[in-house]
């Protein structure tokens, strides 16, 4: 086993921001950034688990200074820096306590398979910022072109775990549009996060009562962009199954479509809103956490067979998973994560596009600079409440029929109870609820009642 992007943290010559595999620019040109670099020799799992102790301590002393913690190194010597932080921290049963608390994986080289777009930021950035490493995993991120293809590849096995929205292991549990295969969801990637765009030929039909005869883009059934869309336009009285046509198109094929004018407008994954407005061929309508402040939108998926036959890995994945979830949460490092995540072999986009979509300062395409540092967020506690309102909708379009226990589904698939526990290992707040009530456009969603809530609606199947 090697390890080729968890760099000494004690070299001067190592940039922890990156590792060999990151596809910036410099670590393409060089290896990870040190022009002296020496090929790795083979770690054990243990080795690494240790290697990321020390790094995860070094980055805590020095923040987001890496260029403070390379020159400080540089100055004082490697050796005498980890020597002076042995003196004043317990470094060696930090160590221990660590890979105490974890057994080794039993499988370590996986493969994750997920769409680029920014939802799934937490996942792509855990390869080249080093959280796989960090808790003994030799994972690869492939990128793939669009959910199908992600469920597929899932379902195969060629995929280990998989980057999905939100109400694909719901759907992929009871046989929606797929075999019924047992899927578990123990974490979301972020929540907020998407918009409806509009082609600029329609800047002047902002009142969705205009709508009626668009065809608009979602990426997939199965999707918060779908239930978003559907319920904002019912919300305006119009039929989303008769008064306007949803078409699934992949994300990266959104902005093509609104150019080739194949779409009026689409309610999709960034970045291709701000890409559009990027291009000049559209604007941002409104984010959808005007809908609904905090919704749920892609998640970290598996095979309950992933976690019943390998406890050890899906535990230690799961931990990095959360662990760069609750990283990308913080404002302070949306830049850092942006410049990871925007090259060819990850999102493929502009930084520029991607600090917009991250950072929330962004143009609109209306001729207005908003500032809005929560357009997408990162929480990965899987709420059983938003499962019971993904169901909701799911029975209320006709993508579900019969008597559904929702309740019982929810809490099958949207593991709370694990993301919980390892958000407490790693020190973060958990709820200790896991079931709360949601408003969305000012209408308030009681998880206790799902069958009168689906009732309450004038316009469904």
């Amino acid at each position: 086993m090697t390890i080729k992007s968890l760099g000494n943290p004690f070299s001067e010559k190592t940039d922890l921001r990156h590792g060999a595999d990151c596809g910036c620019e410099g670590c393409i040109s060089g290896h990870g950034h040190d022009k002296d670099h020496i090929e790795p020799h083979a770690m054990t799992a243990d080795q690494m688990m240790e290697r990321a102790v020390e790094s995860a301590i070094v980055r805590s002393v020095f923040g987001q200074n890496d260029i403070g913690r390379r020159s400080f190194m540089g100055m004082i010597g490697g050796t005498t820096a980890a020597a002076a932080l042995a003196s004043v921290f317990p470094l060696d049963e930090a160590k221990a306590a660590i890979l105490d608390d974890l057994g080794p994986p039993e499988k370590t080289d996986l493969n994750i398979g997920f769409v680029p777009i920014t939802c799934a930021t937490p996942i792509i950035m855990a390869q080249p910022l080093g959280f796989y490493e960090r808790y003994g995993l030799s994972a690869q991120v492939i990128k793939t072109a669009g959910w199908a293809v992600a469920r597929d590849k899932s379902l195969s096995g060629e995929y280990d775990a998989s980057h999905m929205l939100t109400p694909m292991p719901l759907a992929m549990t009871l046989g929606a549009g797929s075999v019924a295969t047992p899927y578990i969801m123990p974490a979301v990637e972020n929540i907020n996060g998407q918009a409806i765009v509009l082609s600029n030929e329609h800047l002047d039909k902002r009142d969705p009562k205009q709508w009626k005869g668009f065809t608009f883009g979602v990426p997939f059934e199965y999707s918060m962009h779908n239930f978003l869309l559907r319920y904002y336009v019912a919300e305006f009285g119009l039929d989303p199954d008769v008064d306007i046509q949803i078409r699934v198109v992949p994300p990266p094929e959104m902005v093509a479509n609104l150019r080739a004018g194949n779409l009026d407008g689409y309610l999709s994954p960034d970045p291709f809103n701000q890409r559009a407005v990027y291009e000049g061929i559209g604007f941002i309508h409104i984010l959808t956490k005007e809908i609904w402040e905090g919704h749920p939108c892609c998640a970290f998926a598996a095979p309950l067979s992933f976690a019943t036959e390998l406890p050890n890995t899906y535990g230690a994945l799961l931990k990095s998973i959360i662990d760069a979830t609750q990283y990308a949460s913080n404002p302070e490092n949306r830049i850092e994560i942006a410049e990871a995540i925007s090259p060819t072999n990850y999102l493929n986009q502009p930084v520029t596009v991607v600090q917009q979509v991250l950072t929330g300062t962004y143009a609109d395409g209306l001729g207005e600079v908003k500032r809005v540092p929560d357009r997408i967020d990162f929480d990965p506690f899987p709420w059983h409440s938003m499962g019971v309102w993904i169901l909701t909708q799911m029975k209320r379009w006709g993508y579900i029929d019969g008597d559904v226990d929702y309740k019982a589904v929810a809490e099958q698939v949207y593991l709370a109870a694990d993301a919980k526990k390892v958000m407490t290992e790693l020190g973060y707040d958990a709820p200790d609820v896991t079931y709360k009530s949601h408003t969305i456009m000012d209408k308030t969603f009681d998880p206790a009642e799902p069958e009168a809530y689906v009732d309450s609606f004038a316009i469904k199947k």
